[in-house]
């Protein structure tokens, strides 16, 4: 076969729409691809081929991809089918008796779902290094650089060409941080605009939600189209969209007010090649007719980042424990890595009206950011402080969870942006718009208002059409083809 699993996963689903691929030849050349691929990357895990052409042979629901391969994050997206490690040798093997809403949602696109990609343990890492796996997730681009995390998986898997699209979840960045890392398109829609059910009713207190990672606008648009909306029982819902996502990217936005931070939220110096793909694109937008203008928002960006910290460490307490009261068991050394290991010590510190008290940190901070978008419709930044990571930097073999996030050289310093959207509930993107010298991707990062997903995703729409990137490969997949 050609090298059509590099094109969008909307083209595939043409394909087998017109007779000139099937499901399953394309789920073949998708496994070929795993074998050959995956060794190098340490991205797709828990192949279920077996579902995959069980699901083909039933019939696959008539949506927007149908027969196109696809892959779905180790953490949630709770299947039957798919069983799952989330990123723990505590949880290796687990089974559900349910499929989850999201899941739901994505299989009535049509996609053949045959596997899972890696995560970091719990989800908290801006690296996906998870020993369950036997060792870290790389990038297609470097493989002695980070694919990110948490949805490190999903985007080596799409970057290599193994799939076109794949499933992730962001709770601090973790659909943004791996389309930076990997040269891909990751959009964070805005709060609750995607159900959580029937395991919970909300992730990290409302900061965590799913998302993709593709090569295209139209996929991710598609898709979220398809998942849109609460499921039975949500204790909130995201704000109505004037326009669908699909909709929103064949109507081109009014020009619009860019804000454009050069540096960090709080002043700090960025990545030489992070500040040049800020202002190549604030460049470009401008061209485009945007009145563009240089901004930061005002905000307790440091008293939000600490407050996120103490709510995820309670997140990772509530599933050992949780999932050690199922195993009738005491918590014994060695159960988890040392991140998750300390972020359960570093809860066991907080009463719990510390944890509200981070919570309505979290809401004030969501309101002065709020405040602060009355000043601009998008805000432009870069969506890393540099460029992808080396591997093993933020290993979670180290037993400092709380400076591991917020101290010198932590997460939050090479990841300084992204948090800030999942605290206010705000639609976040990445986009691919700079590469260095050295042939790494860099990506800028666009925010808009809360429930203006339809505004930014239009933009996103229309910056993909004047710098497309999508033909780009790494040497790797190159290699494969030739």
């Amino acid at each position: 076969m050609t090298d059509a699993l590099r094109e969008d996963a909307t083209y595939l689903a043409g394909l087998v729409a017109s007779g000139e691929a099937s499901p399953d030849e394309l789920l073949d050349e998708a496994l070929a691809r795993v074998a050959a691929l995956n060794p190098a990357l340490n991205a797709v895990v828990l192949v279920q081929e077996d579902a995959a052409r069980r699901a083909i042979k039933a019939g696959l629901p008539e949506g927007p991809f149908r027969g196109v391969p696809f892959l779905i994050k180790d953490l949630g997206a709770e299947a039957i089918d798919f069983p799952s490690h989330s990123g723990s040798h505590l949880l290796q093997g687990t089974k559900y008796g349910f499929d989850s809403a999201i899941f739901e949602r994505m299989r009535s696109t049509g996609v053949v779902t045959f596997g899972r990609t890696t995560s970091p343990e719990g989800g908290i890492g801006p690296v996906t290094e998870a020993a369950v796996y036997g060792g870290p997730t790389r990038n297609p681009w470097d493989v002695s650089r980070t694919s990110g995390g948490s949805s490190g998986g999903s985007g080596a898997a799409v970057a290599a060409g193994i799939v076109p699209m794949a499933h992730g979840s962001d709770g601090g960045g973790s659909v943004r941080i791996p389309a930076s890392s990997c040269g891909l398109f990751g959009f964070k829609a805005t709060r609750a605009r995607f159900p959580d059910g029937p395991a919970s009713g909300e992730g990290w207190a409302g900061m965590a939600i799913d998302g993709f990672l593709s090569h295209s606008v139209r996929d991710n648009a598609a898709m979220m189209d398809a998942c849109a909306g609460p499921d039975l029982g949500a204790p909130y819902v995201a704000p109505a969209m004037e326009y669908s996502y699909m909709e929103s990217i064949a109507r081109p936005p009014k020009r619009l007010r860019i804000g454009v931070c050069e540096t960090t939220f709080s002043g700090g110096a960025v990545d030489p090649e992070c500040r040049v793909a800020v202002q190549k694109t604030a460049k470009l937008l401008e061209e485009m007719g945007h009145a563009v203008f240089p901004a930061c928002p005002v905000a307790d960006h440091a008293g939000m980042m600490h407050a996120w910290t103490k709510i995820v460490a309670c997140g990772t307490a509530l599933w050992i424990d949780k999932t050690l009261e199922a195993q009738g068991r005491a918590f014994r050394q060695g159960d988890v890595q040392g991140v998750a290991a300390s972020a359960r010590d570093f809860a066991s510190g907080i009463s719990g009206a510390e944890y509200l008290a981070a919570v309505n940190k979290v809401h004030a901070y969501g309101r002065a950011m709020a405040a602060t978008f009355d000043k601009y419709d998008i805000l432009l930044s870069a969506t890393l402080a540099e460029p992808p990571a080396s591997v093993g930097r933020f290993t979670h073999d180290r037993d400092d969870y709380e400076g591991y996030r917020v101290g010198a050289g932590g997460v939050f310093e090479y990841s300084p942006f992204c948090a800030a959207f999942n605290a206010s509930g705000q639609p976040a993107a990445s986009m691919p718009m700079h590469w260095t010298d050295s042939g790494l991707p860099v990506g800028v990062h666009l925010a808009a208002a809360y429930g203006a997903d339809a505004t930014l995703i239009a933009v996103c729409a229309e910056l993909e059409q004047s710098a497309p990137w999508a033909q780009r490969k790494p040497e790797m997949l190159r290699n494969y083809l030739a």
